[in-house]
């Protein structure tokens, strides 16, 4: 963009869009010499306070010397950034490196000297802690690892800034100065005040787009039909709360109406401020309608407009302007290609998008990104599961929001919304891609600590992505992705019937405590069905008690709430089939009365939750939706974001204080709802769904920790790892090291320093030299052949296990070279024998979308053909190395299945935490692979590893905050 200041390249990589906490965006960039002007008009806006704060001194203007030397920068030892909005500096920020006297200095001089200047009309906004973030990032980049900064004792805001950055510091009073030094490697501390800055501002942008005072719709009609005029109207029939504006560049001058609101030219002609605009002009008119809303002030956009990237390249082109130019102006966008935003709340009632009615008010958030997938997921809600018999049992949504090619506010921004709105008890997402997936895990790991998360993506299998999203592609397998989505608390199903069944039971039921269901009903086979679909979910159902055809609501209600009443029961499935009358010829009872009598049962134990399978009973799904209370009394009204209704008792994690939400305003009231099903498979799974949800959250209340080993040597590892690399790196000076896989005896050294002992194994080219290394390895011994279509694989015979003698592996080594081929071919070792076990695989795997991946399973056609493994995220605490090895189908191999020994699994898991703190100790080892690991009854032997080094990737999550570039 800009030129460069001095002898370094322009740094382009430092620009950056951010979020502030008020919700607004703005731009971090490097200054450059050409920024003079802005630099100058920049400081003739701030106050003389903030001047004399900055230079400890009345400094009314910037001499032409001050000019030059805060626009000419080296970008290594003087770095100077700005915030932007509109082009317009905000913010600067400038950072010196200095000696140990505070001197001007050069690398490797690794102390800076900071110091910040905001515009007073941005103060409050959280640009300095922005800010500070960055240029924190750039320093380290640039070798240096600590700040220092002097600040007056009356600019409490700006210590404020650096107090609660998180940092590691000191701080000292020195000639009335607050003298402040900190180091800049990230804490856990800094990590966390971040993450939680970051929530704030992510969650009040989401809310500037689903609450605001008032609404243009730009491309409004003037005649009936079109988008444009379609929600305009959808948002004056929902009954919006604020001022509604309609614009056109055709309206005439003469203040007409339409749909009975004043009619505009432009937006800039509207008298009054606009918060959100929805867009619907074709696309090559949505750079002029962004223009006027950024010139006017608006704070949100939301783009119904198709033409962009869903259509090729051109598309690509015009939906990267858009996001450039929205964001200029400090709005953030959903969409383009949206099909809109709702939200019911009392106070807003907003319906922005193109659904003709407003959905019934409710506790249930939804995202899609497809506007086909949003009309299904509101349809099914109204039907309440789609009961058989038509009737429509309104399941209410909280806020909707379908953001067409997510090129800006993502599943990720509306998750930071949901995780602290008192409105949204239960969130349900269709994701076509992740844009972020470490940060999806992050936030969904929180928020589904909160409240549930139920997830569908579509085109899993295809390897598709669809061509308005733009996402990071993963080389991860679908199973290992769900896998990991299930460690952070997801609740993943694979439909949107699904999808949208899990939800209801959790938007109205509370969460099971275990997985013992009982099971009644007036139909003896449903009721078998019902046991089936348990224990293919893993449940553990009572025998079902059949009430037999004859009887009534009243045997109903008695049976339901002696279920409930039962201390070996977490939940109950009822089974009703509709009544067969004397002549044979089913009747069809009153639906009402058996709702009223289920419902007055489960009042009597609300704590568990009850499903219904229902099959043709009239009136049956309306009258269980009704609105039941908690308890025996009226439903209960909460306020402020508690725990979801679908949470236990159980002090989940509170949500920050900082909720961007009016607590003044009463959330809709919770109430229990029974949801009705029309078939037992679909009320079992879902039930299924919440157990393991239950038993997730109640796991992660107890999070395991990473243990610390006295035998690991953590720094020896980094200098093997730094040499092997600049080993590896090309002959010329300064060139960057290559990715390659260590050698045999390297890998092992390496691993040894985190306490993996591999065992040793000794090449035997002829059958002399396997003789020899028998004798130095010491019998007994086996032979293998390592050649790649034979390697691992015992099956095919390439191993000869137990040679006790030189006789034996002569013998054995005969075989081998007249089965398959000469030793050159094979490529035989010799190696020691381990104690028997179960033969298991243990790899790791970054992925550039995911990070970093630890991977288990039992070795061969287990893993390999059936795909039975394990996955979890590193670091791996000590609960997720117990849970993966118990994890997988096969794994009553590891505990004595059919009267075999019991192996060492404490050790297996202690070797699997070995390997996470290995990669995670050190990014630049980005695959382990330890093939076969032997666990025996006593310990365990690794007999082949394998490990491969390469500069550590870019890890976005350690960075500073900022939106997906553009």
């Amino acid at each position: 963009m800009d030129t460069p200041s001095d002898q370094h390249a322009y740094p382009a990589h430092w620009e950056a869009d951010v979020v502030l906490r008020d919700g607004g965006t703005a731009r971090i960039r490097p200054i450059t010499a050409d920024d003079a002007d802005r630099l100058v008009s920049f400081y003739e806006q701030v106050s003389d306070e903030s001047k004399y704060y900055r230079f400890f001194a009345p400094y009314p203007r910037l001499s032409a010397k001050d000019v030059r030397r805060f626009t000419h920068h080296d970008h290594v030892d003087r770095v100077g950034l700005a915030v932007t909005i509109g082009g317009e500096f905000i913010a600067t920020v400038r950072y010196d490196r200095i000696d140990d006297r505070g001197m001007p200095a050069s690398a490797p001089a690794d102390e800076a000297e900071v110091a910040f200047l905001v515009q007073d009309a941005h103060q409050g906004r959280g640009v300095a802690s922005a800010l500070l973030e960055h240029i924190a990032a750039v320093a380290r980049e640039r070798g240096i690892r600590r700040f220092t900064a002097e600040v007056l004792p009356a600019n409490t805001k700006m210590i404020k800034v650096f107090t609660d950055a998180g940092y590691q510091q000191k701080r000292s009073f020195e000639d009335g100065v607050v003298r402040l030094e900190f180091g800049l490697e990230p804490t856990d501390r800094s990590l966390a005040v971040q993450h939680a800055r970051e929530q704030r501002a992510e969650a009040r942008s989401v809310q500037r787009l689903l609450a605001p005072g008032s609404v243009a719709v730009v491309g409004v009609g003037r005649t009936l039909g079109g988008v444009g005029r379609s929600i305009l109207r959808n948002i004056l029939e929902a009954g919006f709360a604020g001022p509604v504006h309609a614009v056109n560049q055709g309206f005439p001058d003469t203040g007409d109406t339409v749909e009975g609101v004043r009619a505009h030219r432009s937006v800039r002609d509207i008298a009054e401020p606009v918060d959100l605009a929805v867009i619907a002009v074709p696309a090559e008119r949505v750079p002029e309608a962004v223009a006027e809303c950024g010139e006017h002030g608006v704070q949100g956009l939301v783009v119904i407009s198709a033409g962009y990237a869903e259509q090729g390249a051109e598309g690509r082109r015009r939906q990267r302007a858009l996001i450039r130019q929205a964001r200029s102006y400090g709005m953030r966008v959903i969409g383009p290609n949206a099909f809109g935003v709702i939200n019911t709340t009392p106070q807003t009632r907003l319906n922005a998008s193109l659904a003709p009615e407003l959905p019934v008010p409710g506790r249930v958030g939804l995202f899609t990104q497809s506007g086909a997938i949003g009309i299904a997921l509101l349809s099914a809600l109204h039907r309440d599961g789609g009961g058989a018999d038509g009737v429509p049992n309104p399941t209410g949504v909280s806020t909707f929001v379908s953001a067409g090619n997510r090129a800006d506010v993502s599943g990720n921004d509306v998750m930071q919304y949901w995780y602290d709105d008192p409105h949204t008890d239960v969130a349900l997402m269709y994701l076509e891609t992740i844009g972020n997936p470490r940060k999806f895990t992050r936030l969904a790991r929180r928020t589904a600590a909160a409240k549930p998360l139920v997830v569908v993506q579509g085109a899993r299998h295809s390897g598709i992505t669809p061509t308005g999203h733009p996402a990071p592609v993963t080389r991860l397998p679908y199973a290992t992705v769900s896998a990991l989505l299930r460690q952070a608390g997801v609740i993943r199903v694979d439909t949107v019937t699904e999808l949208v069944d899990v939800g209801l039971l959790l938007a109205g039921q509370p969460l099971p405590a275990g997985p013992r269901v009982a099971i009644l009903g007036n139909s003896e086979s449903l009721g078998l069905l019902s046991y089936d679909a348990c224990l293919s979910q893993g449940l553990r159902p009572l025998p079902p008690r059949d009430l037999t055809t004859d009887a009534t609501p009243e045997d109903f209600r008695a049976a339901l709430a002696a279920a409930l009443a039962d201390d070996g029961c977490d939940a109950v499935v009822v089974t009703a089939i509709p009544w067969v009358g004397a002549d044979g010829v089913p009747e069809r009872p009153d639906g009402e009365a058996l709702g009223a009598a289920l419902r007055t049962a489960h009042a009597t134990a609300p704590d568990k939750p009850v499903v219904v399978v229902h099959v043709e009973l009239g009136g049956l799904a309306e009258a269980l939706s009704a609105a039941a209370g908690t308890g025996p009394g009226s439903p209960v009204t909460q306020r402020g974001p508690a725990p979801s209704p679908a949470a236990p008792d159980s002090g989940s994690p509170a949500p920050d204080s900082g909720s961007p939400v009016p607590d003044e305003v009463p959330p809709v009231p919770r109430t229990r709802r029974i949801p009705a099903y029309p078939a037992a498979e679909r009320a079992v799974r879902a039930l299924g769904e919440a157990v393991r949800y239950a038993q997730w959250r109640r796991e992660a209340q107890r999070p395991g920790g990473v243990p610390e080993y006295e035998s690991i040597d953590e720094r020896g590892a980094a200098a093997d790892i730094t040499r092997l690399l600049a080993a590896a790196a090309p002959g010329e000076e300064g060139a960057v090291p290559r990715a390659h896989t260590l050698g045999a005896e390297d890998a092992r050294a390496l691993l040894a320093r985190y306490g993996i002992d591999v065992r040793p194994t000794l090449p035997a080219p002829d059958p002399d030299t396997a003789v020899r290394a028998a004798a130095e390895l010491g019998y007994p011994v086996a032979l293998k052949t390592t050649a790649p279509h034979l390697r691992h694989r015992a099956d095919l015979g390439g191993v000869r296990l137990d040679l006790a003698d030189e006789a034996q592996l002569r013998q054995a080594y005969a075989e081998l070279t007249g089965l398959f081929g000469t030793p050159a071919e094979l490529r035989p070792v010799v190696q020691p024998m381990a104690p028997r076990g179960v033969d298991t695989v243990v790899r790791t795997v970054i992925d550039p979308a995911v990070g970093a991946v630890l991977t288990f399973g039992l070795a061969g056609a287990p893993s390999e053909l059936l795909g039975d493994t394990a996955h979890r995220l590193i670091p791996v605490t000590d609960r997720d190395a117990t849970a993966m090895v118990r994890s997988i189908r096969t794994a009553p191999l590891l505990f004595g299945w059919r009267g075999s020994a019991p192996v060492d699994t404490p050790a297996l898991e202690e070797l699997l935490q070995r390997v996470s703190r290995l990669v995670d100790d050190h990014p630049e080892v980005v695959d382990v692979q330890l093939e076969p690991v032997v666990v025996a009854p006593r310990g365990v032997s690794v007999l082949g590893a394998s490990v491969r080094l390469a500069p550590p990737p870019a890890r976005d999550d350690l960075g500073p905050r900022t939106l997906p570039a553009y």
